[in-house]
């Protein structure tokens, strides 16, 4: 968390004569004045939160493509979807030149598959295996043809796409701008209605430390990648968002 303070001088001076006047018992009327003054300066603050949003063209995506096989033992089952996935994965890496790095194993299984009916109650159809990859891609014009190629070489559980920014902190400075004006703006609107000036900026903080990027989604295992024909994927736009806490003096 990114933290700026302005201190303020006169609370520890509150402090200071709070304790050593309880403590010697030397309050005088000067001492109580100075200390109410001071004590009314500090509480006289405005506590507020403010946010700010910026859209950007996102730069990467994130793809979700699984091989799922069955078989009637557990070994046949993923016996198959192991040929069937280390064909999708030479595609992505010697075809699209995908680096091993930005493919990962995000999910895998084998597990026994059933069937129910009301006869025979829960019988054991055979197994099923699951594995799944999470790949990042940055071409994204060309994620469609991707997807198309990738599930004519096995791939049959595409989940979704997100896309992201891969670097949000390039866009973090002109959202905390956005995020400090409108704390100021909140801080304004209460400085008034209690018919005071807004003062110094004191305070500010930045909640979470950095931008958070919300990400779009596309469903990518649609009718246009089952039926054959050209898969469209719209990358559109994403939102970074950074939210501040901010503390204003009152005059």
């Amino acid at each position: 968390m990114r933290h700026w303070t302005k201190m303020v001088s006169t609370a520890v001076l509150t402090g200071a004569l709070l304790a050593g006047g309880v403590a010697g018992g030397l309050w005088t009327g000067a001492d109580r004045a100075y200390a109410a003054s001071t004590a009314a300066t500090v509480n006289s603050v405005i506590n507020v939160s403010g946010s700010g949003e910026i859209l950007a063209k996102p730069d990467i995506a994130y793809l979700s493509i699984g091989v799922q096989s069955e078989g009637n033992t557990a070994a046949a089952a993923q016996k198959a979807n192991a040929t069937k996935i280390n064909k999708v994965t030479q595609l992505l890496k010697e075809k699209w030149s995908i680096s091993a790095d930005d493919i990962q194993t995000s999910q895998f299984y084998v597990q026994p598959n059933y069937i129910y009916n009301e006869k025979e109650g829960q019988k054991l159809k055979g197994y099923i295996a699951n594995h799944t990859l999470s790949v990042k891609y940055r071409d994204l014009d060309k994620i469609g043809q991707l997807l198309d190629e990738a599930t004519n070489s096995g791939a049959n559980n595409v989940d979704n796409v997100r896309f992201s920014v891969e670097d949000p902190s390039t866009y973090e400075e002109e959202a905390i701008a956005k995020a400090l004006g409108n704390a100021q703006s909140k801080a304004s609107a209460v400085a008034k209605a209690a018919k005071r000036g807004l003062g110094t900026l004191v305070n500010v903080t930045v909640d979470g430390g950095e931008a958070q990027v919300f990400t779009q989604r596309e469903t990518a295992m649609s009718k246009a990648l089952m039926d054959g024909n050209g898969t469209d994927i719209q990358s559109g736009q994403v939102t970074i968002k950074v939210q501040v806490s901010a503390q204003y003096e009152m005059n």
